[in-house]
């Protein structure tokens, strides 16, 4: 087996939880003296910083979610001055309200070194030509993974999203090894060298860096045959610090966390009780290197379990099993993060008041979605011109408000009564 830095990663559990014990205390101390937020709940609890002895007496602290995090916008929840901020990105999801992370120089260099990990797991070397099909600009998987392919000394082709043709042309052209992007965009891809009547086994691609949403075991195995390369997956949050949390090795059996710089625990969510290893809950992740952003116990919202059993490739961390979806009914659709109430909100705005239910699909490659509003007194029109200028004012505000576009429709009752709020129809 090949890693990126065998020190940590192989570390045998005894040292690796000494050096996490002390990241611990030292990421307390940090946010309890310079992000008030952190200070106030402390105190709210009667605890400080000296009172955690050890990672089990984490779960006396309170947990951070993402409306104290909102309630803190723009800079509260910054541990260090602005001038030491080198960077700042927002997560994806689009709500009333923003949210946004800065980063020190030394939290860029720890991000890139965390997501070289998981792509020297994955096989990934200096000799490989590495196409990065991720969103540039604010959302941080793009950036994320560049850092981390220029680290290992690979050749990086910055090509984002879109453009589908040309990625096809320049996979053929710069003899493209590995592609980094999200499952659904690599269907999108595979549709597109259909069209062109490429043979995908012409290319040079043999490893498939997946992140962003859930990858099923069907989803991996369509991506697999339809372009010919070995697939793995990442899991990672924007807020926390982007892809590099955890990753999947050649053994595909569960995603390595990266415990020397994240403590991961799975909560009930209702009861928000600590569970064991193997109960799905809701992952909560602290961090213990992070400079400008440090978070204590943040619920990410994310569907998983621990496993804790050795991994045959050598790596001592603790695995997760995969990601089951998650606990506030979010999805995402073309990599941006979607919640239902949110979209609650948006129609209330626009004077809707009404049930609806949020359907996504797939039309062949690409990736749908649509809003189902139940008619009712207020939804009906008389003149089919009426009716089409609403569907058209629906829409605009919902592409204004969650940055991707839906089909609003007026359906009877009976279409979504017993569907639930949000019917995925995705492989």
């Amino acid at each position: 087996m090949t890693y990126f830095d065998p020190v940590h990663e192989t570390m045998p559990r005894e040292e690796l939880d000494v050096l996490r014990l002390e990241r611990l205390q030292s990421t307390l101390n940090r946010a309890y003296l310079n992000v008030a937020h952190y200070r106030r709940a402390f105190d709210d609890v009667g605890i400080l910083p000296e009172d955690i002895m050890s990672i089990d007496d984490l779960q006396s602290l309170p947990l951070t979610t993402r409306e104290d995090i909102e309630a803190n916008y723009p800079y509260d929840m910054f541990a260090v001055p602005l001038r030491e901020v080198v960077r700042m990105h927002r997560p994806s999801a689009k709500s009333s309200k923003p949210v946004v992370t800065g980063y020190t120089r030394n939290d860029l260099i720890n991000w890139a070194r965390l997501v070289a990990r998981y792509m020297v797991a994955s096989g990934v070397t200096k000799d490989d030509v590495v196409q990065i099909a991720f969103r540039y600009g604010l959302l941080s998987g793009g950036l994320g993974m560049h850092a981390a392919a220029e680290l290992i000394g690979a050749s990086v082709i910055p090509t984002g999203v879109g453009n589908t043709a040309e990625q096809i042309m320049i996979m053929q052209d710069y003899l493209t090894t590995v592609l980094a992007c999200t499952p659904r965009y690599a269907l999108v891809l595979m549709d597109t060298v259909k069209q062109m009547h490429v043979n995908p086994r012409a290319l040079r691609l043999k490893t498939g860096i997946m992140g962003g949403e859930p990858l099923s075991l069907e989803l991996r195995k369509e991506i697999e045959s339809g372009l010919g390369i070995e697939v793995f997956d990442n899991y990672g949050s924007s807020l926390v610090m982007g892809p590099g949390i955890a990753g999947e090795c050649q053994v595909h059996e569960g995603l390595h966390v990266y415990e020397d710089y994240f403590i991961a625990e799975v909560i009930d969510p209702k009861s928000l009780k600590r569970l064991d290893p193997g109960e799905k809950g809701e992952l909560v992740i602290t961090t213990l290197t992070r400079e400008a952003y440090p978070l204590i116990r943040y619920r990410t919202g994310d569907i998983t379990s621990i496993m804790e059993d050795s991994c045959p490739c050598g790596r001592t961390h603790m695995r997760l099993s995969g990601f089951y979806g998650r606990v506030d009914n979010s999805f995402k659709v073309k990599g941006i993060m979607v919640n239902p109430s949110r979209i609650e909100q948006i129609l209330s705005e626009q004077g809707v008041d009404t049930r609806f239910q949020v359907r996504v699909y797939m039309e062949g490659a690409r990736e749908l979605s649509e809003v189902l509003l139940e008619v009712k007194e207020g939804l009906f029109f008389d003149e089919m011109r009426a009716q089409e200028t609403f569907i058209e004012r629906i829409e605009r505000a919902m592409y204004a408000g969650l940055g991707v576009r839906m089909k609003v429709k007026i359906v009877p009752g009976a279409v979504i009564s017993g569907r639930g709020v949000v019917v995925d129809e995705r492989p």
